[in-house]
């Protein structure tokens, strides 16, 4: 999908999954909470993309997503970390994260998530609005 609609609702979506994220704090698994980190990364792309008219593919990589919106211009620099949260879609949450790897650092992604979705929030306004 790739109108303002679509867009809203993953925003609306990614904003549910950051909620959890703000409740979990350094409660939980590193898998649940890595498993939030990329599903509203994820649904915070796919919106962006939604709002450029674009439609988004059907994948759980990250770094697909800001690569795609590279290509349409938008400069993601700032939430490249975010790539690495991408087997937490899947591979982590069947498999679990390797405990060598020490635990996940929860302030980092968070503040990501929180600046994409504001930015994607932004872009969205000013879509509806223009």
């Amino acid at each position: 999908m790739s109108d303002p609609k679509c867009a809203r609702m993953l925003l609306e979506a990614a904003g549910r999954d950051l909620e959890a994220l703000r409740l979990m704090g350094d409660r939980g698994s590193d898998e649940v909470f890595g498993f939030h980190v990329q599903q509203a990364a994820e649904k915070g792309l796919k919106a962006w993309i939604a709002v450029l008219g674009e439609t988004y593919p059907l994948t759980h990589d990250i770094a697909a997503l800001l690569d795609l919106l590279t290509t349409r211009g938008v400069d993601v620099d700032s939430f490249r970390q975010l790539a690495a949260y991408t087997p937490y879609a899947v591979t982590f949450r069947y498999e679990g994260v390797n405990p060598d790897d020490g635990p996940v650092r929860r302030a980092e992604p968070l503040a990501a998530i929180e600046s994409l979705l504001g930015q994607v929030g932004g872009a969205l306004n000013e879509a509806s609005n223009g």
